[in-house]
């Protein structure tokens, strides 16, 4: 009876320090910053490729990817897009809800609804171009911790600086998390969209 018990002794406490283990095992956790609680976004109308204008609503019910960039950009633009058109289908599979890009154009001088529509749809039926007037677009860009710079009125050829930076909306409409552009000497700043995948992989599934 004695040996019996003690047998049980043992084996409880075998899995009590399994699980202890267990539980002490460090979990991954993405290199994004993630914000928690996610954060809401202030409200916005703004145009869009979609042929008609955008609010929070349109952000519900899916996850998106808000990316700014203008038609004119010789780097960042197109190659972040082509990047993202490329690992959409990977990151389709962590999540239940559809994911789209919005391509937020941030040369409100020259981008007209046109351009932005032609040169977002380009890279598929998930993108969407949006673009607004500079008092508009102003409050939602820094809003959702980027920026981009204002050129002179007169200038009619130049570039525009803006975030590199990716912001990953949830399907509440709020901002859940930022993916920020790699800096290298000599190299186009850009989002390292293998570890993108990962971070969205990691991030996706605890969303109820």
């Amino acid at each position: 009876m004695k040996n019996r018990l003690l047998g049980v002794i043992l084996a409880l406490v075998a899995v009590g320090v399994g699980y202890f283990a267990y539980q002490s095992l460090p979990t991954e956790k993405p290199t994004a910053l993630v914000y928690e609680p996610a954060r809401a976004l202030e409200p916005f109308v703004l145009e869009s490729s979609l042929g008609a204008p955008v609010t929070q609503e349109s952000l519900h019910e899916q996850w998106t990817l808000l990316f700014t960039g203008y038609t004119f950009c010789p780097d960042i633009c197109p190659t972040t897009m082509a990047e993202l058109r490329r690992i959409l289908p990977e990151l389709q599979q962590a999540t239940n809800w559809p994911v789209r890009v919005w391509m937020i154009s941030v040369d409100p001088q020259r981008d007209t609804l046109q351009r932005v529509t032609d040169y977002a749809t380009f890279f598929g039926e998930e993108f969407v171009g949006v673009r607004a007037d500079h008092p508009e677009l102003y409050p939602f860009v820094t809003g959702l911790g980027l920026m981009y710079s204002i050129p002179r009125p007169e200038d009619q050829d130049y570039l525009v600086n803006h975030s590199a930076a990716i912001v990953l909306v949830n399907p509440r409409g709020e901002r859940t998390a930022i993916f920020n552009a790699e800096h290298e000497l000599g190299a186009v700043p850009t989002v390292n969209m293998a570890q993108l995948a990962k971070d969205f992989s990691l991030i996706a599934p605890k969303f109820r």
